[in-house]
């Protein structure tokens, strides 16, 4: 059976065991870079259009890395928040230097 994380303090360490493999981390720092840059473009330009590509440009690339490199199913589909909110805490870590690429 599988276990059931009760928060995110518990799932995080999940997220990062599947989150092994250097292209799909890149790929998710990207597609989660990305969307920081459509949700400022949406805002500043007053386009809001742009917001929903959001979901398609985040996912999109997330799961490339997972079905093509890391080879596993995406956490999301079991965990949608705290895999979405474990994707977030991922891009900030990699970014500050607390996570490597490998």
């Amino acid at each position: 059976m599988e276990k059931k994380y009760k928060t995110l303090r518990e799932f995080y360490p999940y997220y990062l065991e599947e989150h092994q493999n250097p292209t799909c981390r890149k790929l998710h720092f990207v597609g989660t870079g990305l969307i920081f840059i459509i949700l400022a473009a949406g805002i500043i330009t007053g386009n809001y259009y742009w917001l929903i590509s959001i979901p398609f440009v985040g996912y999109g690339f997330a799961w490339v890395g997972h079905f093509f490199f890391e080879k596993n199913k995406p956490a999301t589909f079991q965990y949608p928040f705290y895999s979405l909110a474990s994707d977030f805490m991922l891009f900030f870590d990699l970014l500050a230097g607390k996570e490597k690429f490998k």
